[in-house]
């Protein structure tokens, strides 16, 4: 590319990188964050909010029914054993999730809803800091603007509800892997804009000790009352210290007896598994549980997902797993059960696997220091605190990973 695109893309990134605020335009020394914008209409930003707010309540009706079933359902559905009881924790008057986001495909059908992420999305300092300076730089009205005040009153909501059901709310922590660039810096973001007194500590000095977790903070230990945490819990739920004690079910013990408050709350992670997309499919067709309206949501919004396969010889399908994140374990196939496309990553392959209809993301042309260059176009949508908000466009392959470039959006006026 030419040395003016460069240039231009330090002009636009340098001063947020010197500020701490946004270091992650490159990742892996490879160009995350382009110096371009995508446009999009009034009416589309709107339809996105609508297909949010109207998918949340499909997903979030699905709640109190999960935390009702049996272990043997919730087992089929992919949550870890050690946190049966941890995701039937209710807190009630509370939306499902604080901070979520949806995916969705632009497609000739529609906007078609790909999955959820309830439980830890990023994209967070993207959608609700940088596109803001990315519309200023290039003249155009941000579809995001003033929505980050959301974030305060969504935390604040949560803390509480927490308060009103007894917990102990004084110690409030804000957690990700120190080492993660990515991850930190969308934590440190998010404590910034929740407004509540809470201090970040490294999930590496997270401690368990006499049934409560604590901050090895220098030489002391400090109580930790309420924990956001980017930080999936069924990964949590496998962990071990070095002595082999399982640390991340004792963190899951403590949220069931209600001596650990997290954020997002338990029943996040329930909506986080890919299985719910299944299910809800599944009483969709069999005409059960919904309403006429809902029935309408779900058709218009989302795709065919089963337990099994009952794409092949039929349609092109994807597999997915049930907790997979940024394209891991992804497979696309073709009607004929050729391989179209795979994930390259090693994670999340002995996961439990979801079928889901196949649909092509668009094409779109996009400037990167490399050149023009094609890639397809996904969209994310936030959900903060039960209201739909920020929107976020990522550009990659057929499969949408972890090194898809970040695109800023517009409104076209």
């Amino acid at each position: 590319m030419t040395a003016s695109h460069n240039s231009e893309r330090e002009r636009l990134y340098g001063p947020l990188r010197a500020e701490g605020v946004f270091t992650w335009d490159r990742m892996y020394g490879e160009e995350y964050a382009l110096a371009d914008i995508r446009l999009v209409t009034d009416e589309f930003r709107q339809e996105l909010s609508y297909a949010t707010s109207q998918l949340d309540r499909v997903f979030a009706k699905a709640v109190p029914v999960l935390q009702k079933a049996d272990d043997t359902l919730l087992l089929e559905l992919g949550v870890p054993e050690p946190a049966l009881r941890a995701v039937r924790t209710v807190i009630p008057q509370v939306p499902a999730t604080v901070v979520g986001r949806f995916d969705f495909a632009q497609t000739t059908e529609g906007l078609k809803m790909l999955e959820y992420n309830s439980d830890t999305p990023t994209g967070i300092v993207e959608a609700f800091c940088v596109n803001e300076y990315a519309c200023r730089f290039f003249g155009r009205k941000n579809p995001n603007r003033g929505m980050e005040q959301g974030i305060a009153r969504a935390f604040q909501n949560m803390l509480e509800a927490y308060r009103r059901q007894g917990y102990q709310t004084e110690h409030i922590w804000f957690s990700s892997l120190d080492w993660h660039e990515e991850d930190k810096g969308t934590t440190l973001y998010l404590l910034k804009k929740s407004g509540l007194p809470a201090r970040f500590a490294g999930l590496e000095q997270l401690r368990v000790c006499e049934d409560r977790l604590y901050v090895l903070d220098g030489e002391d230990l400090t109580p930790v009352d309420v924990l956001y945490r980017l930080h999936a819990l069924e990964k949590l739920a496998g962990e071990r210290d070095e002595d082999g004690y399982p640390t991340g079910a004792h963190v899951l013990q403590l949220i069931a007896d209600k001596k650990l408050a997290i954020i997002n709350p338990p029943s996040a992670f329930l909506l986080q598994s890919k299985a719910i997309q299944a299910l809800i499919w599944n009483l969709h067709e069999a005409d059960e549980f919904l309403t006429h309206e809902e029935h309408g949501i779900i058709s218009s919004y989302m795709l065919p997902t089963y337990f099994e396969n009952r794409f092949a010889g039929a349609a092109p399908y994807v597999t997915k797993p049930v907790f997979g994140r940024e394209g891991g374990g992804v497979a696309l196939f073709d009607a004929d059960g050729t391989v179209a496309e795979k994930d390259q990553e090693e994670f999340y392959w002995d996961q439990q696997m979801m079928y889901q209809k196949r649909v092509e993301l668009p094409v779109v042309t996009v400037s990167t220091s490399d050149g023009q260059r094609e890639g397809r176009l996904l969209w994310g949508s936030f959900l903060i605190g039960g209201e739909p908000s920020a929107i976020i466009a990522r550009v990659g392959g057929p499969i949408t990973n972890n090194m898809s470039y970040y695109l800023p959006v517009g409104i076209k006026e």
